[in-house]
């Protein structure tokens, strides 16, 4: 299960992230991956549903901001991220897009 937020502003902003991450602090070095409930605890969807919600949101003017390997693994699946776009802080995969 994941979470996804759609936040309607100028263009759509889309947070994805693994349920298991809501609300925890990631850092490394002078970086820091803050996965705050009041950005990316959205709707939970099962993997369908996400796959479905980014293949219609990638259509759209959006940007996409997705945490976790099984988040980060959906998002490569639906062909809007490349394995050289996925970076790390302590472990944690994570990707930013903008379409």
């Amino acid at each position: 299960m994941f979470f996804i937020n759609v936040i309607n502003s100028y263009r759509y902003v889309v947070a994805i992230c693994d349920l298991d991450l809501i609300g925890k602090v990631f850092k490394q070095g002078k970086f820091q991956l803050d996965v705050k409930e009041s950005f990316y605890k959205g709707k939970q969807v099962s993997e369908k549903e996400l796959l479905d919600m980014i293949n219609h949101l990638s259509r759209e003017d959006a940007t996409f901001n997705i945490v976790g390997k099984n988040s980060v693994h959906v998002a490569l699946k639906a062909g809007i991220i490349l394995e050289k776009g996925i970076k790390k802080i302590q472990g944690i995969p994570f990707a930013l897009v903008l379409l």
